[in-house]
């Protein structure tokens, strides 16, 4: 116990002091008032509130002093002095009915944040918010312990509560910055591990316990606090495929992105998937099949599973069932070593409405708008952030980036884009509020993407920011200093509907409907596309793909075959959703996995082979990938045949040799079809998607065929083709250079 030496607690603050029942009852605004250190009177006067302590003494210089508790919790000890103390200068020794507590005084640390990362936070350019709010370990005058930063303007109270505080909001009570509206606190012999929370009392009453907005680290749900994250440790061993990203990226190279929800791709047999499984397992399968990159489904922190992790409240924390930070770091590194790019499905257009989220955070509509008719999606029952707040958008831009350089993802894929550019989406009339110039378009979120894919640019060059958009927003890929969003990419949303209604037609009708597969052709150069066959076409009723195709379950394989392959060789780079390559019969379950078994079947595993195969093509002939998005990419040969349900097109690019693309999409063979070439010589078949080792009928043309002269569809040679049922021919003038490796 406390040593008898030295000065004798003095008085405490004065009697009837405002500040002591409002630091005691978790109103007081300004804690650093009243605690800590304080030159007082010619002595110092160190209090600290310890509620339920047994006793509390101070430790300095050698001396053990005993503290007065001068109010229920509130303990005061006073030495002589006239000097306020470093925070190393003393102790705070707390005798709990548990044992003993020694800790530096949290209260004798000054100011935490500096005034550039105040005025950056303010005006929402602070783009390294993921290292300067939340909880960041580290070092503050030679002791060690967390620094916690949130920001909270409309606050009356914020403290940081935990397991190491037992969850009570009077042990710790944050500053208040005001210039910036943030609350800071530094916690020292505070280690990562750590679960918190922010309890605020807002300005009607406390607040529900807040999860920290920019945590790094967060519980598995349906736990809700935060966790304190130390630093990634992972050794990256990437810096071969960064630097050679900006070329592997440019819009005239391949892009085949497999989309994949990591928690069901595959489960390993202890029955969940984790980053550093899916590391051994997912990365070489997509390899394998010949992929360039994957696509997440989004990772980061949420709370309800069945979200898909589209409705997210941590934009700065990996999902934790899957893994560490430093897991997920490990993953996407091993996909980097194999060349493989690694892009995030990323949602900064909604956030889930769940009590310990961003939900009028501080007490007041902080992230989203007040009104909902702005700030409320109907559609998904989320809000939507307020991109005319600074710290708003600023927060948004930080997040995106944190992925991109912390975690070295190649790329994001921005969610649900057409729903932030229109302030009437999905809104009955009289139920949204028009902009400021009485008209429809979200000018904020105009602002903020184009600023996102400027920083982004900027800052991490060569990455990939691609748009989920499905209205014919103009210049969604166009540059900004053109007028544009300057995205990288945008997915191709009509392409995806009018090709998936096609197949679905009974074969006998398709030729009432062949402008489907025409008219994607009149726009397909407008902005740089995306052809998608996403996680969103097999689910909620719609089927799988092998389930919209028509037929007898032969006809339905090669329905499959026949739109993959149209897809490949189409102009736009590829996603396919996960286990369409296997042609699974049923929709997508996220509470399970992939019906693997299915590679046991012959049709099945031959639809796998195909994407292997598709691939590779698209990889290695130039013609399918350079010009994809210019009209010299691309050429009709017969794009009028209604009658026969067949189309034929050239795929070119300068100095390349062309693939001619035949398309025959009813189960009736056609036999010496004629399609003008534009040279002679052999013309050899490189896919055939009706081939036997693709579990077709292996009808064709013996592996080729050899151009006539005579002029045909503008061309001065011509072919006289069999075309298989259900399929598509892919054929080029090169032998030499034309075997596809099966390998």
């Amino acid at each position: 116990m406390a040593s008898q030496r030295g000065q004798a607690p003095a008085d405490p603050v004065r009697t009837g002091d405002p500040r002591i029942a409002a630091l005691l009852e978790g109103r007081l605004g300004d804690p650093f008032a009243l605690l800590g250190p304080h030159v007082e009177e010619g002595g110092i006067t160190v209090r600290s509130v310890q509620p339920g302590a047994r006793q509390v003494e101070l430790g300095w210089r050698g001396e053990r002093l005993a503290m007065a508790e001068v109010a229920d919790g509130l303990w005061q000890g006073r030495v002589d002095g006239t000097t306020r103390p470093a925070p190393t200068d003393y102790l705070i020794h707390i005798f709990w009915p548990g044992g003993e507590q020694q800790i530096e005084d949290p209260y004798a640390f000054g100011l935490l944040l500096g005034e550039l990362d105040l005025h950056l936070l303010h005006q929402g350019r602070h783009l390294d918010l993921g290292h300067c709010l939340g909880a960041r370990p580290m070092t503050i005058a030679g002791v060690p312990g967390v620094r916690f930063a949130v920001w909270a303007p409309n606050a009356r109270r914020v403290s940081v509560v935990g397991d190491f505080n037992h969850w009570d909001g009077r042990r710790h009570p944050m500053r208040l910055r005001l210039e910036a509206g943030v609350w800071e606190l530094f916690i020292p012999r505070l280690q990562p591990g750590s679960r918190y929370q922010y309890e605020l009392l807002g300005p009607h009453g406390l607040l529900p316990l807040k999860a920290d907005p920019v945590a790094r680290r967060c519980e598995p749900p349906p736990a809700t606090a935060s966790v304190v994250a130390a630093p990634l440790e992972h050794a990256w061993e990437d810096e071969q495929w960064l630097a050679q990203r900006p070329a592997r990226q440019r819009f005239d190279a391949p892009l085949s992105i497999y989309e994949v929800h990591a928690a069901s791709w595959r489960r390993p047999p202890s029955g969940e998937a984790d980053w550093r499984w899916l590391a051994d397992e997912l990365v070489p399968y997509a390899v394998d099949l010949g992929f360039t990159h994957l696509e997440l489904l989004p990772i980061t922190g949420h709370p309800f599973a069945g979200s898909w992790g589209y409705q997210s409240l941590s934009l700065f924390a990996p999902h934790a069932p899957l893994g560490s930070p430093d897991d997920l770091a490990a993953f996407i590194d091993r996909c980097h070593q194999a060349e493989l790019g690694v892009l995030l499905d990323w949602v900064p257009g909604h956030f889930p409405t769940d009590a310990h989220g961003l939900a009028r955070f501080d007490g007041s509509a902080l992230y989203e708008h007040e009104d909902p008719r702005e700030g409320f999606h109907l559609d998904w029952n989320t809000l939507i952030y307020n991109l005319g707040r600074n710290e708003v958008r600023g927060f948004l831009i930080a997040s995106a980036l944190y992925w991109l350089e912390e975690f070295h993802f190649d790329g994001l894929r921005v969610d649900a884009v057409a729903s932030m550019l229109y302030r009437d989406y999905s809104r009955p009339p009289g139920e949204w509020v028009p902009n400021r110039h009485g008209g429809r378009e979200n000018l904020e979120a105009i602002d903020f993407l184009r600023e996102l894919n400027q920083t982004v640019a900027d800052r991490v060059p060569g990455a990939l920011v691609i748009a989920e958009e499905s209205t014919a927003w103009p210049g969604v890929t166009a540059p900004v200093e053109e007028g544009g969003l300057g995205f990288s990419g945008k997915w191709n949303m009509g392409w995806m509907h009018d090709t998936l209604s096609y197949m679905q037609v009974d074969p006998l009708f398709r030729g009432h409907h062949h402008q489907a597969l025409t008219f994607g052709l009149v726009y397909a150069f407008s902005e740089r596309f995306i052809l998608p066959i996403s996680h969103d076409e097999v689910v909620h009723g719609k089927g799988s793909l092998l389930g919209r195709m028509p037929g007898d379950p032969w006809q339905q394989l090669a329905g499959v075959r026949a739109t993959l392959a149209w897809m490949w060789t189409h102009p736009g780079k590829k996603l396919l959703f996960m286990g369409s390559e296997l042609a699974q019969p049923g929709e997508w379950d996220h509470d399970g996995q992939l019906p693997w078994t299915l590679l046991g079947d012959a049709g099945h595993r031959g639809v796998h082979r195909l994407v292997q195969d598709l691939n590779r093509l698209y990889r290695r002939w130039p013609a399918l990938h350079r010009e994809e998005d210019r009209p010299t990419g691309f050429a009709w040969v017969v794009g009028d045949d209604r009658r026969n349900s067949v189309l034929a097109f050239l795929r070119q690019a300068w100095g390349e040799a062309s693939l001619l693309v035949v398309a025959n999409f009813t189960p009736v063979p056609r036999a010496h079809y004629r399609l003008g070439v534009p040279r002679g010589g052999y013309w050899k078949e490189l896919i055939n998607s009706d081939g036997s080792d693709y579990g077709g009928s292996n009808l064709g043309n013996c592996g080729g065929a050899m151009a006539q002269p005579g002029e045909s569809h503008g061309q001065p040679w011509f072919l006289e083709l069999t075309l298989p049922p259900l399929a598509v021919l892919v054929l080029t003038p090169n032998p030499e250079e034309s075997e596809v490796d099966h390998g």
